[in-house]
């Protein structure tokens, strides 16, 4: 079949609103997917950037009263997306992130904000838009997961309905008593249903009940189903093993693209090596670090959290540095780790810098400049920045861990001698040596340049991704007679 029309939901889309790799893959799935023919209206939450982004957008469909207020989905496109924006003011209109205030505390009625934008997923999926009927309902983590119980519980004709998981560790987890307020039947409460140890748990509600499951790596989805990496979803995850489908994320190649990125200090490309020299330059100078072209710069962008694993780094930190290692570290998240990483810098100067926070400019400076990039994941669903690593020849230093292992070939003796390798893979408790490793193959340029190369040459686009999505997508159709 041709033409299949797809109603994604989620709380972040790129280049609208991003706190994250969600963000990115919401914004970069519904382009590729076109090549497909499948066709994605995306519905995300009204935040005042988003609304700010839409000022010709149309009122398609008006809802008198969405849990205590007025609201209408508003219809627009932006950077070729066709959006559909959920404009509720007393649920979205307001300072701060999407999930917190400015403070950094979660907004008290989460469950609503989200439990809305499921609500209005529903009826779009059940035909509320003149012209749109969707094929399928694709919703994105946990935000987006009450979308399938509601449908589910709707009892009318509804379309298939697919969950994706970005990171399992995120539940939505939500007083028991929210049930009713939200809309949901009382049989829903129930092991089959949105229960999860006597809290409503709205990611629950999805990997439950959608007719599809899918997360963002094959080695993911295998480790979402063991008792260490399941995070109590393990069983119910073995239970529906058979509708769970691995599917590695891609990044948008456009812009991640070194050859002609506005965003760095020079372009090049696998064959223009040496023009990358004034981009480690820009990054040493933009950290404080001294200009080194001899120096391995290592480089770190990431939440600053113990789930990256980069209390390792931390822990390790005199010995890294022992080795000549410059380290550029850019990121936020835990305090201890924020404060330990600039009082090393403080103490290293010229060796080690650090920028709090996320900058976008400065991520794509970094990926061109960097000789290598660490991610320590303990674990880790899918990980896009070693995409973007591999794009731009900066040799990816990861756990072997969910997507990381699937994205990353390891240089070992074998892989150096095949010439296939593309970074270095090390298992947990190994954090030293893979350093180690790492500095070892950076004493051999002719090596080093020749993973560079291999590592340029790796396709992380979405076009392959894409196109098992929409195989997915048919598959379900045909399944459900659509």
């Amino acid at each position: 079949m041709t033409g299949i029309r797809v109603l994604a939901v989620a709380s972040e889309i790129y280049p609208l609103v991003k706190t994250g790799g969600l963000a990115d893959v919401t914004g970069a799935l519904p382009l590729a997917l076109t090549a497909e023919d499948v066709t994605t209206m995306t519905l995300i939450p009204g935040y005042p950037s988003v609304l700010a982004a839409l000022p010709a957008a149309e009122t398609v469909f008006r809802i008198p009263d969405l849990f205590g207020g007025p609201a209408r989905l508003l219809r627009g496109m932006v950077a070729g997306l066709d959006l559909l924006a959920l404009d509720a003011p007393h649920l979205y209109h307001r300072p701060g992130g999407p999930y917190a205030g400015p403070g950094g505390r979660d907004w008290p009625d989460n469950a609503m904000r989200f439990a809305a934008l499921a609500r209005a997923a529903a009826a779009v999926a059940e035909g509320c838009l003149p012209g749109f009927v969707p094929d399928v309902l694709h919703a994105h983590d946990w935000q987006a997961g009450l979308s399938p119980a509601f449908l589910h519980y709707s009892g009318t004709r509804r379309p298939g309905t697919v969950m994706t998981i970005h990171n399992l560790a995120f539940q939505g987890l939500f007083p028991a008593d929210l049930l009713g307020p939200i809309g949901l039947p009382t049989h829903a409460w129930d092991i089959d249903g949105v229960e999860f140890h006597g809290a409503l748990s709205y990611l629950k509600a999805g990997i439950a009940l959608a007719d599809r499951i899918t997360t963002v790596s094959p080695t993911y989805a295998n480790e979402i189903r063991t008792p260490e990496g399941g995070m109590g979803f393990d069983g119910l995850l073995r239970a529906r093993s058979g509708v769970l489908h691995g599917i590695v994320n891609g990044i948008d190649d456009a812009v991640w693209n070194p050859a002609a990125d506005p965003l760095i200090a020079s372009t090049f490309d696998a064959r223009h090596l040496g023009r990358r020299a004034a981009n480690k330059r820009a990054v040493q100078d933009r950290f404080g670090l001294t200009r080194s072209p001899d120096m391995l710069l290592l480089g770190v962008i990431s939440r600053l959290t113990r789930q990256k694993g980069l209390d390792q780094l931390l822990d390790n930190l005199p010995a890294v540095l022992g080795l000549g290692i410059q380290l550029a570290v850019l990121g936020t998240g835990e305090p201890a780790m924020e404060d330990g990483f600039a009082a090393a810098a403080a103490a290293n100067s010229g060796q080690v810098g650090s920028v709090n926070g996320y900058d976008e400019p400065l991520a794509h400076q970094m990926q061109a400049g960097l000789d290598a990039l660490l991610v320590p994941s303990r674990f880790e669903p899918c990980g896009l920045t070693q995409l973007c690593a591999l794009r731009y020849g900066t040799l990816p230093v990861v756990a072997r861990v969910g997507g990381l292992a699937d994205t990353v070939i390891d240089a070992n003796e074998a892989a150096l001698a095949a010439g296939t390798g593309t970074g270095i893979q090390f298992p947990p408790g190994m954090f030293m040596p893979a350093i180690e490793r790492t500095a070892a193959l950076w004493r051999q340029p002719a090596a080093w340049n020749r993973l560079r190369r291999n590592a340029m040459r790796c396709d992380v686009s979405w076009r392959r991704p894409a196109a098992q999505y929409a195989r997915l997508y048919r598959d379900l159709i045909a399944e459900r007679g659509s």
